[in-house]
C-alpha cells in the first residue's frame, strides 16, 4: 500500500467517524422529540478499480416500525372518539345531577313534592304556598338548564367540527407540500429524514381526528386513506367541506337540512359509525351533534312532558278549562304532543300562581281556574298535586315508555342511563388508552437509547483517534523522506 493510499484511507475514516458522530449527536439531542426516528449511518467499503480506497458513507437511515406506528394511530383515534363521548356524557350527568346530590333534578323534584305536602298540612299558610311555588319554579328551571346544556353541546360540537375541518384541510395540504419537498431532497441526494419526522407528526395529528392508513409511494412520498376507505392524500390533497351553524335549536337536524353534513372533494359523505371518517374525534363530534345530544334532548323533553301531564289532568285540578294549561306549561300554553321537541327548553310555571307575573299564591290551593279565593283550610288540591308526583305512571314518550315510575323515579332513570353510558365509554377509553401506551412502548423500543448511543460514541471516538494516529504516522514518514 502506498503512502498516498494510506492517507486516503485514513482521511475517509476520519470523514466517516465525523459523520457518525453527527448522527449520534442528533439522536441524543432528539431523544425526547416527538416523531423523531432514530438514525443509523450506513457505511461501506470504497473501491476504486480493484483497489480499496477506504470507507464511504452510503447514507443515513431513519429507523421506525411502520406497522406499530399505524396501529398506534388507530388507537389514538379510538381514544379521541371515546374521550369525546365521555366528555359529553359527563356534561349531561353534571347538568342533571346524581340522585344523591342535593342540587340534582331528582332532589329538586323530591323537594317540590315535600313542599306540596307541607303546604297541604297548613293550606292557609302563604309562606308554605310560596315555598311550593318556588320549588316548582326550581324544577322547571333545572329542566331548562339541562336542555340548554344539551343545546350548547350540539352548538359546540358543530363549531368544533368546523375548526377540525379547517385544521384537516390545512394539514393535508402540508403533507402534500412535505411529500414534494421530500421527493426533491431524495432525488437530489440530500438527507430528507428531518422532513419525514415533520410529516410523521403531522399525520399523527390528522389520525386523531380521522383514523388514517399511510401507504408508501416512490421517492419517499406517502398516500393517506381513511380507515373507511376515503382518499385524503395521493399526489394531491382532498378537500373537506362543512358549513357551521351559529346556534342550533332542538328541532334542527341533519336529515331535515338544518345542519351541514360533510363533503369530500365536493361529494357528500356519510358521518355515521360505518362511514369513511368513523373512529376518531371528528366522527365523535358528529355523533354528539346528530345522535347523542338529540337522544338526550328527547329524554329531557319526555321528563318535561311527564311533568306537564301530571298536572294537566282534570282529575288533579277540576278547575282547569278543557285543553287549558296546568301548573307546568309549554311557555304558557297547554301541552301539544305534536310539538314535543324542545319542550324542556320551553317548560315554565303557570303565571297564574306567580305573584310577580300577575298571579296569586291561593290558586295553587284553590285551583288555577278558580274565579275567586276559596276556603283557606281546603288542602284537597295540594294533596292531589303531591299524589300526582308520587303516582307511578308510564311516560308518553322517551326511552322509558315501558316503565311505570313516579316523577322522582323517572328523573332518576334518566340520569342513571346517562351515567351508565358514561361508564361504558370510560371503559372503552381506558382500554384504548392502555393500547396506546402499549404501542407507544413498542414504538419507543425502536427509538433513541441514550446509553447505546454513548457506547457508539466511544467506538466512534476510538475509530477517529486511530485514523488520526495513522495520519500522524504518515506525516512522520513523509517528513523523514523529505529530510533524507
Amino acid at each position: 500500500m502506498s503512502i498516498t493510499n494510506a492517507l486516503s484511507n485514513s482521511l475517509s475514516g476520519l470523514n466517516a467517524a465525523s459523520r457518525a458522530a453527527d448522527v449520534v449527536s442528533a439522536n441524543v439531542a432528539n431523544a425526547m422529540t416527538e416523531g423523531y426516528g432514530r438514525r443509523d449511518i450506513e457505511l461501506s467499503s470504497h473501491v476504486l478499480g480493484r483497489d480499496g480506497a477506504g470507507v464511504q458513507v452510503v447514507g443515513v437511515t431513519r429507523n421506525v416500525d411502520a406497522s406499530v406506528i399505524g396501529a398506534r394511530r388507530l388507537a389514538d383515534a379510538s381514544v379521541g372518539l371515546a374521550s369525546t363521548r365521555v366528555d359529553f356524557f359527563e356534561q349531561i350527568e353534571t347538568a342533571i345531577g346524581l340522585p344523591t346530590e342535593e342540587g340534582s333534578l331528582t332532589a329538586k323534584i323530591a323537594l317540590f313534592e315535600g313542599a306540596l305536602i307541607e303546604a297541604g298540612s297548613t293550606p292557609d299558610s302563604g309562606a308554605r304556598l310560596r315555598s311550593a311555588v318556588d320549588a316548582a319554579t326550581t324544577v322547571a328551571n333545572h329542566i331548562n338548564t339541562v336542555a340548554d346544556v344539551i343545546s350548547e353541546a350540539r352548538t359546540s360540537a358543530d363549531a368544533q367540527i368546523s375548526s377540525s375541518v379547517d385544521f384537516l384541510n390545512d394539514a393535508l395540504k402540508k403533507v402534500v407540500d412535505l411529500n414534494v419537498t421530500i421527493q426533491h431532497a431524495m432525488t437530489s441526494g440530500y438527507d430528507a429524514n428531518g422532513l419525514v419526522d415533520q410529516r410523521q407528526v403531522l399525520i399523527d395529528q390528522i389520525s386523531e381526528m380521522i383514523p388514517v392508513r399511510e401507504m408508501p409511494r416512490s421517492n419517499g412520498m406517502v398516500a393517506l386513506y381513511t380507515a373507511g376507505g376515503g382518499m385524503l392524500v395521493d399526489s394531491k390533497a382532498a378537500e373537506l367541506g362543512f358549513s357551521r351553524v351559529n346556534t342550533i335549536d332542538p328541532a334542527m337536524t341533519l336529515e331535515g337540512g338544518g345542519l351541514s353534513g360533510l363533503t369530500l372533494n365536493g361529494r357528500e359523505i356519510s358521518t355515521s359509525a360505518t362511514g369513511p371518517i368513523s373512529g376518531g374525534i371528528l366522527a365523535g363530534l358528529f355523533e354528539i351533534r346528530d345522535i347523542l345530544a338529540p337522544q338526550a334532548q328527547a329524554q329531557i323533553d319526555s321528563v318535561a312532558r311527564d311533568m306537564i301531564e301530571r298536572f294537566e289532568d282534570a282529575g288533579v285540578d277540576p278547575t282547569l278549562a278543557s285543553g287549558g294549561p296546568g301548573l307546568f306549561t309549554d311557555n304558557g300554553s297547554a301541552l301539544d304532543p305534536a310539538n314535543e321537541v324542545g319542550l324542556s327548553n320551553r317548560l315554565s310555571l303557570n303565571s297564574l300562581v306567580v305573584p310577580e307575573e300577575g298571579g296569586a299564591l291561593w290558586r295553587l290551593r284553590d285551583g288555577l281556574g278558580a274565579t275567586s279565593e276559596g276556603p283557606s283550610g281546603n288542602a284537597s288540591l295540594l294533596q292531589a298535586m303531591s299524589d300526582a308526583l308520587s303516582q307511578s305512571r308510564q311516560p308518553s314518550s322517551g326511552a322509558f315508555t315501558n316503565l311505570a315510575r313516579n316523577a322522582v323515579g323517572f328523573s332518576a332513570d334518566m340520569v342513571s342511563d346517562v351515567s351508565s353510558r358514561r361508564l361504558s365509554n370510560e371503559s372503552d377509553l381506558g382500554y384504548s388508552a392502555a393500547r396506546v401506551d402499549s404501542l407507544r412502548t413498542a414504538e419507543l423500543a425502536d427509538g433513541v437509547d441514550t446509553d447505546y448511543e454513548m457506547q457508539r460514541l466511544l467506538m466512534i471516538e476510538q475509530a477517529y483517534s486511530a485514523n488520526a494516529k495513522v495520519i500522524q504516522t504518515i506525516d512522520t514518514l513523509i517528513k523523514t523522506l523529505l529530510g533524507m
